[in-house]
């Protein structure tokens, strides 16, 4: 079972880096002092007290519904593991997804469900990869799901539109977050999950499946600093940024068909030739992995790298 990422690769860190969705304006340079100041001479607190105080605190809820994580991934695995031990069967994903849901799916032993009203563990990401948009119908599977984790990585970086979560919804789902991304700084690992108000059994159960310690100091330095002021305003400010950069983005790579999105990512269709691409130090996502063929995904970069792409693209790139 292959998994499907983006990023570096057998050929090392590709110089114009389109294919994952890492905030293009980072890394923070608030979290980047933040890790250089971590501990690293010492193992964290094994029950996070401070981080799980200081997060509960960002989101308005009670620290018991922090769970953290050594990253999504790593959430996913775990949460499906529970579920199959506790002998649920049925997983439902949307028809667009991450491909680790079904993988973590398949390794657990759970089937796929036509139906959310079927199955007993629903996953949804809002905004969606690989298009970026709002995820229709949400509100009903949050309605007919027996569990619903809403994965919640871009949403930090939404450029346009609001989330369809309604409000009274958000207290029912388990919620996702994956804040390495938004910070531009997928290097480090780290995620945690936000447990619904009636889901404080399986949130002691998913902090015991755990091993010691899932974050590390440079993780727990990440998603302290996350949390203040300071780096949410410079998040608010790199949005800004990112729109100019996607608008002018979009109007070089005019010559192709692509998709509208909400976030610092879009889908492109095109025929391409990958490997001459990588050559030339340019990487995208083949979006094949998430039910979408004949489509690239990319994230938005700043001009220097556009420039890369589209000289690229006109000179072998497509074909």
């Amino acid at each position: 079972m292959t998994r499907v990422h983006g990023g570096t690769d057998a050929q090392g860190v590709p110089r114009w880096d389109f294919s994952t969705n890492g905030n293009a304006c980072g890394p923070c340079p608030q979290v980047v002092a933040a890790l250089q100041s971590a501990d690293i001479r010492s193992y964290p607190d094994p029950d996070y007290q401070d981080l799980r105080r200081g997060l509960a605190e960002f989101h308005g809820v009670e620290a018991w519904r922090i769970v953290p994580a050594a990253s999504a991934s790593e959430f996913i695995m775990r949460i499906t593991a529970c579920m199959a031990h506790d002998g649920r069967r049925k997983v439902w994903l949307p028809a667009m997804s991450y491909g680790e849901y079904a993988h973590a799916a398949r390794l657990w032993g759970l089937s796929r469900a036509d139906d959310p009203g079927q199955a007993d563990l629903c996953w949804v990401c809002e905004p969606g990869s690989p298009l970026g948009g709002a995820e229709q119908g949400l509100a009903e599977v949050v309605e007919r799901g027996a569990m619903v984790v809403l994965d919640r990585a871009y949403e930090p970086l939404r450029l346009a539109g609001q989330s369809p979560l309604r409000f009274e919804d958000a207290d029912r789902v388990w919620q996702l977050w994956s804040p390495n991304k938004a910070l531009g700084m997928t290097g480090i690992r780290g995620a945690y999950a936000v447990a619904p108000a009636s889901g404080a059994a399986l949130a002691q159960r998913l902090d015991q499946l755990a091993p010691s310690w899932p974050l590390g100091a440079h993780a727990l330095a990440m998603l302290a600093a996350w949390t203040t002021p300071a780096v949410q305003e410079w998040l608010a400010r790199s949005r800004q940024t990112l729109r100019t950069w996607k608008a002018g983005q979009l109007a070089l790579l005019e010559a192709w068909p692509c998709l509208p999105s909400e976030t610092n990512f879009f889908c492109m269709r095109a025929d391409l030739d990958a490997a001459f691409l990588r050559a030339q130090g340019i990487k995208l996502r083949d979006t094949a992995s998430f039910g979408l063929p004949g489509h690239w995904r990319l994230s938005v970069q700043p001009p220097a790298a556009q420039a890369a792409l589209l000289a690229a693209l006109k000179t072998g790139g497509a074909l």
